[in-house]
């Protein structure tokens, strides 16, 4: 090799341009496969709740069954709410429960007598349909004739019946069956003390009035 061609070779090495490196991993970082992942926590605030375990235990929400109902007494909310105590108003309008144990029938047992709807005053029950249930609510194996209206309720595959009056729709509690009572009928129609009023002589109690409201 000549000389000069020596020469040029040997500059052209010493000032040659860097030849730039990328880290092998940091090229692999821009890959699409390594993109990072949402958390499991991110991901489980994102998912939307649902509303199961509430609408389980709610007691207070009114059955579409029961409000598509047709009852002669169709006074509105406004109007009950002037005639009812809030008690009164949150379990006969809008199915609520009172605590066991608590009501003023629960351990009322007398020989003659009716008990009324305390809403719209139409008779229920006789004195001698209540019996001694031990459930903490006043107990009635059976009502007047065509004084209560049954409404099956089979959400959550649970066969539950709620009675209502038959006069106005307002809520009683619930009728249950098969629980081994000696009673007629073997049925227990566990019913709300602050859903009754109660008469002796079996006439008609004292309609709601505005003093009754609290």
């Amino acid at each position: 090799m000549r000389p000069q061609a020596v020469r040029f070779l040997q500059y052209s090495l010493r000032h040659r341009a860097p030849t730039p490196s990328v880290p092998f991993f940091r090229s692999l970082s821009t890959s699409p496969r390594n993109t990072p992942r949402p958390t499991r926590s991110k991901a489980l605030r994102a998912a939307p709740t649902i509303p199961f375990f509430g609408a389980f235990f709610s007691s207070n929400k009114p059955d579409e069954q029961t409000e598509n109902m047709s009852f002669p007494d169709q006074r509105s909310d406004d109007q009950w709410r002037a005639v009812l105590n809030p008690e009164q108003f949150r379990i006969l309008r809008e199915k609520g429960t009172e605590r066991a144990g608590t009501g003023e029938y629960d351990s009322h047992y007398p020989s003659t007598g009716v008990y009324n709807c305390a809403g719209c005053d139409a008779p229920l029950y006789t004195a001698d349909h209540k019996f001694k249930s031990g459930c903490g609510w006043p107990a009635y194996f059976d009502s007047i004739p065509g004084a209560v209206k049954r409404n099956v309720d089979n959400t959550f595959g649970m066969k539950r019946t709620e009675i209502v009056c038959n006069n106005c729709g307002g809520h009683l509690g619930h009728v249950f069956e098969g629980e081994g009572f000696k009673t007629p009928t073997d049925e227990r129609h566990c019913v709300n003390s602050v859903s009754l009023r109660f008469t002796e002589d079996g006439a008609s109690g004292k309609a709601p009035s505005e003093k009754s409201k609290a």
